[in-house]
């Protein structure tokens, strides 16, 4: 869409929105801060994940080897009595049955690569229509197919290979995490825990802006009405120009708060941003992690595991720089009138400290939580690997951090790592036949 699509249209000069995004035709920020609510992450790809599954026509297959779409669908749809199932569940037919008629929804979790084609005339949506009425057909019985009924099918799987009538007549969604949505979740949960302050003002600013937004879409909708239902003449009717100056006046204030509210937002993500060097390290150490598997089956890491190592490192940071705010976390609070008094002592102390952190301050801290989660990822990571893999594993990871530190060049480290070789045998020439063998000089020639 970046690249092209948009470019396209800039050339030729073709009228669009200033922000061209799907994601707000989609859906809006009120319901993605609900889904936030429910666990959903709160990085674009799953946004855009949860936009999808939201909208689309067909039945949902998610391949979700970390486990974040299912927490998040299994937390959504609890209020409406969620039904999950395995395939091989026994009873999987007589609840997905149930569920037709009844409209519940239904999950079907831990697929592996083939689906049981007892469930094909329902993910293929076979319809029967007659009249009003939609009947579905399993084997020998036709179930009356209820409006709210939706399916959800689900694989842990990384790389599931499926028949292509699968993909046809499903929505393939996949939440595996990538390096940039991991980087943004990560980033969320450390402004969490460094500066609870600006999460929680952020979260406010979203409730608020949504709130001006849902009041100013009602006036608008009452005043249309009131127009609509008018008879005579318009300037007679003295409660509607009353109406209409305090639509007007509350139009504006609306107006100013939203532009306040988008000022400070700003700036809220603007120092957000500042700590994304130790996010965007602790992607990098997970991807790590992930790739292990590739040296032995047994490296197999979750992404929750990680997030609990991140919180570590950040707390370790946290106890070194500021000893005495750990230690009265630690203590029980007093109880009474001084208890309180204390307490919101201690509480102006902080926002005080809060705000005398100088840029110089908080990169020096920053740069403190970076080599803390690189240290905890790492230690966590070399405690579950084999002693031979060890030296592989601290090696790798120093050539990841000095390729993003751009310190060392990437086709350098591939030519180290898999000893490009060229094809064609070269003839060593006499001068060099005292120390070059004929099986180095092909690799000579690759590098």
């Amino acid at each position: 869409m970046e690249d092209n699509f948009i470019k396209f249209f800039q050339s030729n000069n073709i009228p669009m929105s200033p922000l061209c995004d799907p994601l707000a035709i989609l859906t809006d920020e009120a319901e993605v801060a609900t889904w936030n609510n429910d666990s959903l992450p709160s990085d674009r790809v799953s946004t855009e994940n949860g936009a999808i599954l939201c909208n689309s026509d067909r039945y949902s297959l998610m391949i979700d080897p970390q486990l974040q779409g299912i927490s998040w669908l299994k937390t959504r749809e609890a209020k409406n009595d969620l039904q999950v199932t395995r395939l091989t569940n026994p009873k999987m037919v007589k609840i997905l049955e149930a569920s037709i008629e009844s409209g519940k929804p239904v999950m079907i979790e831990n697929l592996e690569n083939s689906i049981d084609a007892v469930i094909q005339p329902v993910y293929a949506r076979a319809i029967i229509k007659r009249g009003k009425s939609k009947y579905i057909k399993m084997g020998d019985k036709e179930l009356s197919l209820h409006p709210n009924f939706s399916l959800y099918l689900h694989t842990k799987l990384q790389s599931p290979h499926y028949p292509p009538e699968i993909q046809a007549e499903c929505t393939l969604i996949n939440f595996t995490v990538t390096e940039s949505g991991l980087e943004d979740q990560l980033l969320a949960l450390v402004v969490k825990k460094e500066r609870p302050d600006l999460a929680q003002q952020k979260e406010q600013l979203i409730q608020d802006l949504n709130g001006y937004k849902i009041k100013l879409n009602n006036l608008q909708a009452s005043l249309l009405k009131q127009l609509a239902e008018q008879k005579g003449d318009i300037l007679d009717d003295i409660s509607l120009i009353e109406n209409l100056e305090d639509a007007k006046k509350v139009s504006v204030e609306t107006s100013e708060k939203v532009a306040l509210a988008t000022e400070t937002s700003a700036k809220i993500t603007e120092t957000s941003e500042q700590y994304r060097p130790a996010a965007n390290r602790g992607a990098l150490v997970f991807f790590l992690m992930n790739e292990l598997f590739k040296i032995h089956s047994f490296y197999r890491f979750s992404l929750d595991s990680f997030v609990i190592v991140v919180q570590r490192a950040i707390d370790i940071v946290a106890e070194r720089l500021n000893p005495k705010k750990v230690k009265k976390e630690v203590e029980e609070p007093e109880e009474g009138a001084e208890g309180e008094e204390a307490k919101q002592e201690e509480e102006e102390e902080e926002e005080e400290e809060e705000v005398e952190l100088t840029p110089r301050a908080l990169a020096k801290r920053v740069e403190m939580i970076l080599e803390s989660i690189t240290y905890e990822g790492f230690n966590y990571t070399r405690r579950g690997t084999l002693e031979a893999h060890k030296l592989v594993l601290a090696t790798m990871l120093t050539l990841r951090i000095n390729i993003r530190k751009e310190l060392i060049k990437p086709d350098e480290v591939t030519a180290l790592i898999k000893k490009e070789v060229s094809l064609d045998i070269p003839i060593v020439p006499d001068s060099l036949k005292s120390f070059i063998t004929e099986a180095i000089m092909p690799a000579i020639i690759g590098l």
